[in-house]
């Protein structure tokens, strides 16, 4: 059952980097529920976490948006935690937020 594997931090882990790497944001908020979950609920989370239970409940719902820091607290609670590494050769550029991918035009019409 995916709620007793993802008692495993490895496991939690994987399975939410695995809904990053989709790039679905409602998907992880989804997946970071079920981590919760396999570790007492959303309220146990919450209280780890020191964050409102209601605000919790919203931030890991499908429509949920968080705060940098309201995720990390959520990871951390769950005894996780966000690390960077470096793109896997061939994927270098691949995803450009709207900011970057409008820079270069953005420039030609000021040349």
């Amino acid at each position: 059952m995916l709620v007793d594997r993802l008692k495993d931090p490895a496991e939690a882990a994987a399975y939410l980097e695995a809904a990053i790497e989709d790039g679905d944001q409602p998907a992880l908020m989804l997946a970071l529920r079920h981590v919760a979950q396999a570790l007492g609920g959303v309220a146990a989370i919450a209280r780890k976490s020191n964050l409102a239970r209601e605000a919790t409940y919203r931030m890991l719902s499908e429509s949920g948006n968080p705060e940098l820091r309201s995720f990390i607290a959520v990871l951390a609670a769950a005894g996780l935690r966000i690390s960077i590494r470096p793109a896997a050769p061939g994927r270098r550029g691949r995803r450009r937020s709207r900011a970057t991918a409008s820079a270069p035009a953005r420039e030609a019409s000021t040349a």
